[in-house]
């Protein structure tokens, strides 16, 4: 029987390649990673940019929607028009929730603060939440969230009425 004793030295040279070569794939799994184009998201390739809010009488008068899939809010004016605002913040992206209690929008990232309409009622937000056209048809209202419109302030004829029966 031979008696075969590693040295130190060999150890731990043989544990510094070692972690020398996990590292590395490390690295390359990394870099590979980056590189390689991203699944789409969701299981559909392709979505449909409108989004059926539902019927007109659904909508109180002076209430807010919050809707997950299209990501904007769906608001009922006081006179029975919509607005569909998007969901983020226009000082720094960041997403606003609507405060019911307080009847407004608060950005949590800032303190700025939009009404009902979008405009802006606290700074630092430089203008008022932008907007996705609402189109309602047979008293049915649909969002196209294919393209938001950016804007400086709110105007009267931003808000979408339903059509008198």
């Amino acid at each position: 029987m031979t008696d075969e004793r590693i040295s130190r030295r060999k150890f731990l040279t043989a544990l510094w390649a070692a972690l020398g070569a996990l590292a590395a794939a490390e690295s390359i799994a990394v870099v590979v990673g980056f590189f390689r184009p991203r699944a789409p998201r969701g299981t559909a390739a392709v979505q449909d940019p409108v989004v059926v809010a539902g019927p007109v009488d659904r909508f109180e008068p002076g209430s807010v929607q919050a809707f997950v899939q299209g990501r904007f809010y769906l608001a009922r004016l006081e006179d029975g028009g919509f607005l569909a605002l998007s969901r983020n913040c226009t000082h720094l992206n960041c997403t606003v929730p609507w405060v019911a209690d307080e009847n407004r929008f608060v950005c949590p990232c800032h303190a700025s603060a939009f009404d009902i309409r979008g405009e802006v009622v606290s700074a630092p937000a430089p203008r008022a939440l932008d907007l996705y056209t609402v189109e309602i048809e047979n008293d049915v209202v649909r969002v196209d969230t294919s393209r938001r419109s950016k804007r400086a302030t709110f105007a009267p004829e931003q808000v979408t009425h339903p059509k008198p029966p």
